[in-house]
């Protein structure tokens, strides 16, 4: 129900915006956008073309209301968006935004005008941007904020709080970050503990020594994988000497899964990894999915093969033709499934090098049991439908969907743990692999239990 109101919402202020656009009422627009959240305004956009995305973009102003707009936008937006307009007002509008969000923004945009405008902000700002600029794009260093409050350990909670209390800029000061006389990050400290705790107590009383932390060159999956699995609200990010560089916060982390989820069904499905990919050309489209097809084409060029070697075979005993696209489509199917269940859990933490085999057996069961069930089911309606034929087809069709399901299984299981180990992203290959290879194996399978049993 509440999904369907916020729909309805969003529908209703996607009209209004496109009533005032076509009225040019400007006034209006802008009175509008001041009360538009940033995120529903960045939903909103989406329907908009290109003329109307610009209009409305002139008449935002250079605030953090507008930042926090960009920031709800995926970059490919960002990028149509601010390649056209002038280095000033996007120096304008990010002047004020924390560096983590600065970065985003910039790293969205063409190199040279990226430079420009980095080279108008402030020295250390210019510098904290280059440096978050120079971590691998989806690593903990590119994500992380580094406006961040810290305390030195011998502080007491009385001295934290009356500092705390002057913060204004700290990102994220749920949590408390210790430091010692070398500025190394030694542990972290609730507000809970901090303001229930006997104000002269020192921070290293109450403080947590064992800090799951991460390097600025962590992977931003393995950083969600830690905020998922511990409930973190942020995680530290520490250089080689244990300095604290900046921190993960939760709602970076809900977008890193989303867009990591994304990437990968697409990857799985032969569409690329662009999120976006709505947003391309026809031709740009076809481009990126011309590779992925081209592993299915020469599978069936292999099974074609397979299947006119057997020629012979079909002439004498045609009906075993009828049942080629059943045993290629099922065992397709849930070698598919297989394979998606093991990327998922391997993407989320899930599947781990201890608990492997336990999975594999279960998958394999699971292929064994529908394998027997619709073996059956399809042996005994061959036997039904053909039955003035040879009584064997409906052995030999069961006993293939059987085997081929549980051969696709085995394949849409091992494939992607067997990627893993060689440090190949399962998402990427898996599905062309996994459909090409089962509709081989399901044919050859085919032909040879047929070969087998039945006398020509």
């Amino acid at each position: 129900m509440k999904k369907e109101l916020f729909k309805h919402e969003i529908v209703i202020l996607k009209n209004t915006y496109i009533r005032l656009l076509r009225r040019n009422a400007k006034t209006n627009l802008i009175k509008l956008i001041k009360k538009t959240h940033p995120a529903d305004l960045a939903i909103v956009f989406r329907y908009f073309d290109d003329e109307q995305q610009h209009e409305v973009f002139s008449l935002m102003k250079n605030n953090e209301h507008t930042v926090e707009f960009l920031i709800e936008l995926d970059d490919v937006f960002i990028g149509k968006l601010l390649n056209l307009e002038s280095t000033e007002r996007i120096t304008k509008i990010i002047q004020d935004a924390s560096t983590n969000d600065q970065s985003y923004i910039i790293n969205a945009l063409k190199n040279t005008h990226a430079e420009s405008i980095i080279n108008q902000l402030k020295i250390e700002e210019k510098e904290e941007i280059e440096e978050i600029l120079a971590y691998p794009e989806d690593s903990a260093g590119a994500l992380m904020e580094t406006d961040i409050f810290t305390l030195y350990k011998n502080t007491t909670c009385r001295e934290a709080l009356k500092t705390l209390q002057d913060q204004q800029e700290a990102e994220m000061v749920f949590y408390l970050y210790i430091t010692d006389d070398d500025n190394s990050l030694v542990g972290v400290a609730s507000l809970r503990a901090l303001t229930t705790t006997n104000p002269q107590t020192p921070l290293k009383e109450i403080m947590v020594k064992k800090v799951h932390k991460v390097g600025p060159e962590t992977d931003q999956e393995e950083v969600a994988q830690i905020v998922a699995q511990y409930n973190y609200l942020a995680v530290p990010v520490v250089d080689r000497d244990n300095i604290l560089l900046g921190i993960v916060t939760v709602d970076d982390v809900v977008d890193v899964i989303r867009e990591e989820a994304t990437e990968d069904f697409l990857q799985m499905a032969g569409a690329g990894k662009d999120r976006e990919i709505l947003l391309k050309s026809s031709w740009e489209n076809a481009k990126i999915r011309i590779p992925w097809l081209f592993a299915s084409w020469i599978g069936g060029i292999i099974a074609s093969y397979v299947i006119g070697n057997y020629q012979n075979m079909l002439e004498n005993i045609i009906i075993l033709t009828a049942f080629i696209p059943i045993i290629i489509g099922m065992g397709g199917n849930i070698g598919t499934q297989s394979s998606t269940i093991i990327v998922r859990g391997l993407a989320t933490g899930r599947i781990t090098i201890g608990n492997e085999i336990k999975i594999i057996i279960k998958e394999l069961k699971v292929g064994l049991i529908l394998g027997v069930l619709y073996g059956l089911m399809l042996g005994v309606f061959a036997s039904l439908q053909f039955v003035n034929s040879n009584p064997i087809i409906g052995i030999v069709v069961g006993l293939s969907i059987c085997f081929s399901m549980l051969i696709a299984t085995g394949v849409g299981t091992f494939t992607p743990l067997i990627l893993k180990k060689f440090d190949i992203d399962p998402a990427i290959a898996t599905g062309p692999f996994v459909t090409t290879s089962i509709d081989i194996l399901g044919v050859f399978l085919y032909f040879i239990i047929a070969s087998y049993l039945l006398v020509i």
